[in-house]
């Protein structure tokens, strides 16, 4: 079969080869998975720099989030046993970590649910404890992982205060529903958010970039308020003022949702539920600004690394299987 391999670390455009592999076998508690579409995510292009958290060994295939078939024909998700990732023809994957596709999404939207929303349902809702009325400042918006948590504060009723990059993704921001779209390249981020909230500043602030990003949130966000800590996108990562967030009254929270499934695998599978029927309802649909060809896959992984995309990248294999 085709795979995209990892043979040095390094850019993604420059160290992803497109290789003719031996087709995995599945372990015991394992299932074998065609690849109908592989989201792209950030970690993917960390994973090729060799700066994730999780170093698979040399080669590997990047590619943590897909949408794949069974091979009794069930149309799931799930995130791929690496070394062996999802930018292949196919997969193996925990048969118990394996959901099924929401009907209501295709599979390129699929693909892009469950790193995403996940992460953005826990980190509002277990973490943050968002309450409808609230406000929500989201920053990288229009970004797949930002995205997605528009949409949820949305759903949960709250006011969002969506933060962009350039007049293309503020038009996306207002698309996705923001209340209130901050532009950071033209706006005084701080200003704008006491202004759209009369002074009182936002009371939960979602986090997937850190660096400047995280040091204007801790100047708007309102008593009591919460700052949930995603990502560090921008590369920076923030060393929080302890003494600033007692002055202010402010918790800043980190979410890690991988954890769960060692901690509380159960509530995967609840939450799961949860986005289903949201999806069902029409209440969130991932933001999928691209099909990409297998062929492109590296150009895609490093356009998501340079921070140039808007929404979700999706790699869509040709089928030529082998």
């Amino acid at each position: 079969m085709l795979a995209w391999q990892v043979h040095r670390n390094g850019e993604p455009s420059e160290v992803m080869r497109l290789e003719e592999v031996d087709r995995p076998t599945p372990g015991e508690g394992q299932l074998l998975l065609k690849v109908r579409a592989a989201n792209i995510n950030f970690p993917d292009a960390l994973l090729c720099r060799g700066q994730y958290q999780v170093r698979p060994p040399l080669p590997f295939t990047p590619g943590v989030e897909i949408c794949g078939e069974t091979e009794d024909g069930r149309r799931v998700i799930a995130n791929p046993v690496l070394p062996g990732g999802g930018l292949a023809e196919y997969v193996v994957a925990d048969a118990g970590a394996v959901l099924p596709a929401p009907e209501a999404l295709d599979d390129a939207e699929a693909a892009a649910l469950h790193i995403g929303y996940q992460t953005g349902w826990f980190g509002l809702h277990r973490r943050a404890a968002l309450k409808e009325g609230e406000t929500l400042l989201v920053h990288a918006a229009a970004g797949g992982v930002g995205s997605a948590a528009v949409q949820l504060g949305k759903a949960a009723g709250a006011r969002v205060i969506g933060v962009v990059g350039g007049t293309e993704k503020a038009a996306v921001a207002r698309d996705l529903g923001c209340d209130v779209v901050i532009d950071r390249r033209a706006d005084d981020i701080v200003a704008a958010v006491k202004e759209a909230t009369d002074g009182r500043g936002a009371d939960v602030i979602y986090d997937p970039v850190g660096g400047d990003a995280y040091a204007k949130s801790a100047k708007c966000v309102a008593f009591e308020g919460r700052i949930v800590v995603v990502g560090f996108a921008s590369g920076d990562i923030p060393a929080p003022a302890l003494n600033h967030a007692l002055v202010k009254n402010y918790s800043i929270m980190g979410l890690h949702w991988g954890l769960y499934a060692t901690k509380d695998p159960g509530s995967i599978g609840r939450c799961h539920a949860t986005l289903t029927e949201y999806a069902a309802k029409g209440l969130i649909k991932p933001l999928v600004s691209e099909r990409v060809a297998f062929k492109d896959a590296a150009d895609a992984v490093q356009r998501v690394a340079d921070g140039t995309t808007t929404g979700r990248l999706v790699v869509v294999p040709d089928g030529a299987s082998r």
